[in-house]
């Protein structure tokens, strides 16, 4: 194989591989390099501060407080690659656990068929607001702030005076936060399929380049990333399993983080979120379905708000007027972006959501830990925000510069 395509690459490759690298950066594509260093960043400040940041306990109740809100920044994620907005989020996340608790609870449905009720209702919620986008031409930022308030008021509504519903603390939902896999085989053992599959999808990558004649990661290269991903994977299940193991929560997110990764990033689906992200009126001479693709991504996005909803729902076993509430729809926005997803469109990775909600969680979780006023989290969380949408608008004006937009 080539220095410049092939797995066993010579140093020239390699070296022409490095000011490829150097030239991305200098272009602004930055890839999750600013986001993984403001999260190394914060980790380290607040275990300065307090060495129990790191402790196995807080890591875990950590790894279990991103999933609700970084299941709905997932959703997020699927519409900001079209450049549009979703501000219903929130409200759809607490109608969905609303009316969880009301049939389940209520009306004595059981937990598995109000589960799929919820998260059914989430997807036409989303396709509502797909119609009247994509057919209707009314603009996104309208339409989910009519959902933001309408289905709060609905989630108000079947409530009812009460407020407040209990969930079973031992029922299904309740598990989904709840329950921990305490044999510590259970967490290496997903610490070594996710490494052994990451190397063997980027090999099979790499081989696929090669036969197209294209620029590929050299075998090294793979080993390298591989191993990195091994040691985070692998410590983190050694930290997770001398508390109380391998979260459920933690599980279920990261196969959706890799599903719809796949989904992105692997199909023509995805292909066309892209596509259409990266300009509309090129797509539809293209001969993409916009309409179909348009309401497709809220539908998503409703479907992701409403599972986040029921984890948030699972955390507290509880549904309440305060549910979807509070900064939950900032968050999820601001998880996104931070994580890397473009404002712009055309630009981001599902992986964005668990790096931005890790980023926006670890600051709550110092400032908790540190007795400091939630205020003070709100203007770090703020701050962080502001740096990654001019990281963002910097990055596309150099790529503007470079012609790589």
């Amino acid at each position: 194989m080539s220095g410049t395509s092939g797995p066993g690459g010579t140093d020239g490759g390699k070296a022409r591989r490095v000011e490829a690298v150097k030239d991305s950066l200098r272009s602004g594509e930055l890839g999750s390099l600013p986001v993984l260093l403001s999260l190394a960043s914060i980790w380290l400040i607040f275990v300065m501060l307090d060495e129990k940041f790191l402790s196995p306990r807080n890591l875990s109740n950590l790894s279990v407080d991103i999933v609700g809100t970084g299941l709905i920044a997932v959703g997020v994620v699927f519409v900001l690659l079209l450049g549009e907005i979703d501000l219903s989020v929130g409200s759809v996340s607490g109608l969905a656990a609303a009316a969880f608790a009301v049939l389940n609870v209520h009306h004595g449905m059981a937990e598995g068929v109000a589960v799929l009720i919820a998260v059914v209702m989430g997807a036409a919620i989303g396709a509502v607001h797909g119609f009247f986008f994509a057919k209707v031409g009314v603009p996104s930022f309208v339409v989910t702030l009519a959902g933001l308030l309408g289905w709060n008021g609905l989630m108000l509504y079947i409530l009812g005076s009460s407020g407040t519903i209990n969930l079973d603390a031992e029922g299904l939902v309740a598990m989904l936060t709840g329950h921990y896999f305490h044999d510590v085989a259970v967490a290496y053992g997903v610490a070594a399929l996710g490494t052994a599959g990451y190397f063997l999808v980027s090999l099979r990558d790499a081989r696929r380049r090669v036969a197209a004649g294209v620029r590929s990661r050299t075998l090294p290269e793979i080993a390298v990333r591989t191993g990195a991903l091994a040691v985070v994977v692998f410590a983190a299940a050694f930290t997770l399993n001398r508390f109380q193991g391998l979260p459920l929560a933690l599980l279920i997110f990261i196969v959706v983080l890799v599903g719809l990764d796949y989904v992105l990033r692997r199909t023509t689906y995805g292909r066309m979120i892209f596509a259409l992200g990266g300009g509309v009126e090129a797509a539809r001479r293209a001969g993409l379905e916009v309409a179909w693709v348009r309401i497709s991504v809220f539908m998503v996005s409703g479907t992701m708000a409403a599972a986040g909803g029921l984890f948030l729902a699972s955390r507290v076993t509880s549904a309440s007027q305060a549910s979807g509430g509070g900064n939950l729809l900032m968050n999820a926005i601001a998880a996104a972006v931070i994580g890397g997803t473009s404002l712009f469109g055309g630009r981001g990775r599902v992986w964005s959501a668990l790096l931005g909600v890790l980023v926006i969680q670890s600051i709550a979780s110092g400032v908790a830990l540190l007795g400091i006023q939630a205020a003070v989290q709100f203007m770090i969380t703020g701050g962080v925000l502001l740096v990654a949408v001019v990281i963002d608008s910097l990055s596309r004006r150099a790529q503007k510069a470079h012609g790589r937009v």
